[in-house]
């Protein structure tokens, strides 16, 4: 009697740990996007007329693909994790880049075919921009993003490079299963993203265009990202100086300034 007793009373405290871990941010996004092509493509292919494709997406393009659907320079958009639901097969295609000195080339592209990605991510505020401080409305970003995911986003989406359109469209993240349910694979040394000025968070990146790299490994068809804070020193690299650009009413380039004026910031006020 006494192990059953035992039992009963820690169980139900296994089960909230089990649910507050899915429930780690209160502004998380889940959507599914689809199609018959994409090249994310290996930094030593890109420069060069040839390019090649990562098996899996990077950091970087899953955030394109959420800043196409929607956006703006009040929050950062933090990929936490992405499920590969298709087996990775790939297809090379012969290209025809046009010359910017004139003429036509031939090239060779190795694209992924036939991808769909489950992504599950979510918003942080950005700290280096304080004149939108008043912008910080959590639910009134949260719910536009997930009517933008309904409708497919605000802008084209893109699998890695304009040639490979992408679909997107709300989803569950934890159903179907995997192609690669039940494996482990280590894709070794990969390009992560780049960290601009205005969203950099530690101090020897402010003001620089910097580069990330990382080691993902896929569990079960699951690539959970690191977070661009948490990237080691040794596998980033600064490019170049870079400035924030600036945001204000006397430079006419966000509109999403004015709101405040006459609404005082409301909570579901849709803006370009």
């Amino acid at each position: 009697m006494q192990n059953t007793g035992k039992s009963e009373s820690t169980s139900p405290k296994i089960k909230e740990v089990r649910i507050l871990s899915k429930t780690k941010h209160d502004n998380i996004v889940e959507f599914k996007v689809s199609g018959d092509f994409a090249l994310f493509a290996d930094v030593l292919t890109r420069p060069g007329g040839e390019k090649f494709s990562y098996p899996i997406p990077t950091y970087e393009a899953l955030k394109g693909i959420l800043m196409s659907i929607y956006w703006k320079p009040t929050i950062i958009w933090v990929i936490d994790e992405c499920r590969v639901m298709n087996k990775i097969s790939m297809e090379r295609k012969g290209i025809r880049p046009i010359k910017y000195g004139g003429g036509n080339d031939l090239s060779y592209y190795t694209y992924l075919k036939d991808v769909e990605y489950r992504v599950r991510a979510h918003f942080e505020w950005n700290d280096n921009r304080p004149e939108l401080e008043k912008d910080r409305n959590e639910n009134k970003h949260h719910n536009i993003a997930k009517r933008m995911i309904q409708r497919g986003g605000r802008r084209d989406i893109f699998l890695g490079t304009r040639e490979c359109m992408g679909y997107v469209e709300p989803c569950s993240y934890d159903e179907g299963v995997s192609y690669y349910q039940g494996t482990e694979i280590p894709y070794g040394f990969m390009y992560h993203g780049i960290t601009y000025a205005d969203e950099a968070e530690r101090e020897e990146d402010k003001g620089k265009l910097t580069v990330r790299f990382w080691r993902p490994v896929m569990k079960d068809g699951v690539i959970k990202f690191d977070r661009p804070n948490d990237i080691p020193e040794s596998q980033k690299r600064h490019i170049r100086d870079m400035k924030i650009k600036p945001f204000d009413k006397d430079l006419d380039n966000f509109s999403g300034l004015e709101e405040f004026d006459f609404i005082g910031g409301g909570d579901d006020i849709e803006l370009d």
